[in-house]
């Protein structure tokens, strides 16, 4: 019989991951019917619910992803609630695109149940990576409707 992961240990496998470009096998970190808010998404969506839609997103990102990430900084805040645990980290990042390195800030909300990411509210800065990868420009149509 295999042990129920911690939230805290939860994030842990998800920051691996992530960090180490292994995007396949995220999904399986939540539950079928889990609800992930991007906060700060400038475009797009900012709301995934299922666990296949984030199987999709995982794809996409894998496939289109041009930065390396490390992940420093990394703390871990348990709350009053057992299933909710808020992390806080910064990614260094490298673009392998334009060759910068830069640091981006995070924090994640999870609500773990069962061991598997019921609810997650996260807050990446989306737009110090946009900005990185030149593509201010881009954004800023987008953001106008053109």
């Amino acid at each position: 019989m295999s042990e129920t992961l911690s939230p805290r240990e939860v994030f842990q496998k998800l920051l691996k991951g992530v960090t180490a470009g292994r995007f396949s096998g995220l999904a399986e970190l939540y539950a079928e019917d889990a609800v992930v808010e991007t906060v700060f998404e400038p475009v797009g969506p900012r709301r995934f619910e299922g666990r296949a839609a984030l199987k999709e997103r995982f794809a996409e990102v894998s496939a289109h992803s041009p930065v390396e990430l490390t992940a420093t900084n990394v703390v871990i805040r348990e709350t009053d609630d057992p299933e909710v645990i808020v992390a806080e980290w910064n990614y260094q990042v490298h673009h392998r695109v334009t060759g910068r390195n830069f640091e981006v800030a995070n924090i994640q909300v999870l609500r773990v149940r069962g061991g598997l990411i019921v609810s997650s509210r996260d807050f990446h800065d989306h737009l110090a990576l946009i900005v990185a990868g030149g593509n201010l420009p881009q954004l800023v149509t987008a953001l106008d409707g053109k």
